[in-house]
């Protein structure tokens, strides 16, 4: 709960200081700065594709040994981290260095100094090569259960930072140069403030002797699951680096911006509601790791519930709601087809509701299954491709709906059910019917309160916030009902967090 309510709130601050801040940066900086600094951006995450599933196996690994307060294991775990971290950023350093000597050509339409790009390049560098030679160790607040520290001091240091950038482009010359000089402190004073939280909350976290060769032979299931790992974080690479491309090449540049306009909406709430379950895993990983069958299976119909009920909600909530606020804030010109609004809504709703499975997968270290990513993107590319060819904006969605549907919703809670004792694949489908058949009846009274409400008619912002937040709350309510009546193990996780806000509650008014 802790992790959730400051990650969420964290969250909130740093989406509204980017709209403030967006204006300032673009009437101070231009377009042309800005673009830089995400062209620069998107290179250096090109270069950080080496690093790809080491965290991860990190944070697997290390749930058991927290759990029974083996110092000298997390010690050498994160040891081994580190001899692994050293090397990437080296030969990060490595492609940085080789990738610069083509600037020139890669910034040959830029109308700005070739020096921007590479002051802007190297601030970013540095603080980068910071993560993979300092701030390794916080792997372990977060498989802790301790995130909430991070955003405590690393995510607030950069709140400041974007207030400082605001107020140095408006108060004082040479705006860029002071950007980048408070872009490369900050990340160096967060850095510091990471560090010196880490080793307040373990003490015992120093470094040890032994050598990369000695820890790798160690702890040989490390190596296993990092090169399992790489397969699926590579293949989603691959995929959301993709998905632009082929809309790109199937659709007009109207149709871009139409999709674009959406998404905008779509990816604000999958941030918020990723925000609201940061620090599950990390929880979950601590639960497998004591052993405890019939409490995992409960939690696990626990989630289930509550990710059910607010992926469901959040994706009938775009359905309903999107198109009225599209014509509201850009123009009616811009709102897209029914059709396609709706297969939007439903890769939501799985892309939401996956980390219901994919949680329990990545606590429980279940990475073997390597083809599945592979197939995921193949699946993916190539139906979207073919789809896309044929009815455009449309066919692409529904190519990755396919894929989707495929690996995600078929197989991935296979894949996780045959390989651990959290219940059967049998009770699994009923439990889904029963969420489905719930949704389907608590969904007639929310769409026929749409009709009735003339929201689609509200002439302003004003009537579309009452009908919209009436609307809201309706559908949150109604969904809430439904799915306490198919699931008693989430009405529990509802009793216990009722009575915790209240006793919260009752601690802040004494």
């Amino acid at each position: 709960m802790r992790n959730s309510g400051v990650s969420l709130a964290v969250s909130v601050v740093t989406l509204l200081l980017q709209f403030f801040s967006r204006k300032i940066f673009l009437e101070y900086l231009g377009e042309e700065v800005l673009g830089l600094n995400t062209t620069a951006t998107n290179l250096l995450q090109f270069l950080n594709i080496a690093e790809l599933g080491i965290s991860s196996a990190v944070g697997f690994t290390l749930y058991k040994p927290l759990h029974d307060n083996d110092h000298r294991m997390v010690r050498e775990i994160v040891t081994l981290q580190g001899h692994l971290y050293r090397r990437i950023g080296a030969g990060v350093l490595a492609g940085a260095a080789v990738l610069m000597c083509f600037f020139p050509m890669i910034f040959s339409k830029m109308q700005l100094p070739l020096w921007y790009a590479y002051a802007c390049f190297g601030v970013l560098l540095f603080g980068s090569m910071l993560g993979y030679f300092f701030n390794y160790k916080q792997i372990v607040l977060d498989a802790d259960q301790q995130g909430y520290k991070i955003s405590y001091s690393y995510k607030s240091v950069m709140i400041v930072k974007v207030v400082a950038q605001m107020l140095a482009l408006s108060w004082l010359s040479n705006g860029f140069v002071w950007w980048l000089a408070i872009e490369g402190v900050f990340s160096l004073l967060g850095a510091v403030s990471l560090q010196a939280t880490t080793l307040r909350a373990f003490p015992y976290l120093h470094n040890t002797a032994d050598s990369f060769r000695t820890l790798r032979r160690r702890y040989p299931e490390f190596t296993v699951k990092i090169k399992q790992l790489f397969y699926h974080k590579i293949a989603t690479f691959a995929l959301t680096q993709s998905s632009p491309i082929i809309i790109y090449a199937f659709t007009t540049m109207g149709m871009v911006a139409k999709y674009g306009n959406y998404m905008i909406i779509i990816s604000g709430m999958q941030f918020m509601i990723t925000a609201l379950f940061n620090g599950v895993t990390p929880g979950i990983g601590n639960l497998v790791a004591e052993g405890d069958q019939g409490r995992i299976r409960n939690v696990f119909r626990q989630l289930f519930g509550i990710r059910f009920f607010i992926a469901s909600t959040a994706s009938m909530l775009v359905l309903l709601l999107s198109q009225r606020f599209i014509a509201l804030w850009i123009g009616a010109e811009y709102v897209l087809p029914t059709s396609t609004l709706l297969l939007m809504c439903l890769i939501l709703y799985i892309q939401l509701f996956r980390v219901t499975v994919e949680s329990f997968i990545e606590a429980c270290g279940l990475y073997s299954d390597i083809w599945a990513p592979v197939a995921e993107s193949l699946l993916n590319i190539g139906l979207s491709v073919l789809f896309g060819s044929l009815w455009g904006l449309n066919g692409i969605l529904a190519g990755v709906l396919v894929s989707l549907l495929v690996i995600v919703v078929c197989w991935k809670p296979y894949f996780m059910l045959s390989r651990t004792s959290f219940g059967s694949l049998g009770l699994y489908l009923g439990l889904y019917a029963r969420h489905l058949a719930a949704f389907a009846v608590a969904a007639v009274p929310c769409v026929l309160a749409w009709k009735w409400s003339g929201l689609q008619a509200a002439a302003g912002w004003s009537g579309f916030a009452v009908r919209g937040g009436a609307l809201t709350v309706l559908s949150a309510v109604v969904m809430l009902a439904a799915v306490c009546v198919v699931n008693r193990p989430f009405r529990e996780f509802l009793r216990n967090a009722t009575g915790m806000g209240m006793r919260l509650v009752t601690g802040v008014i004494r």
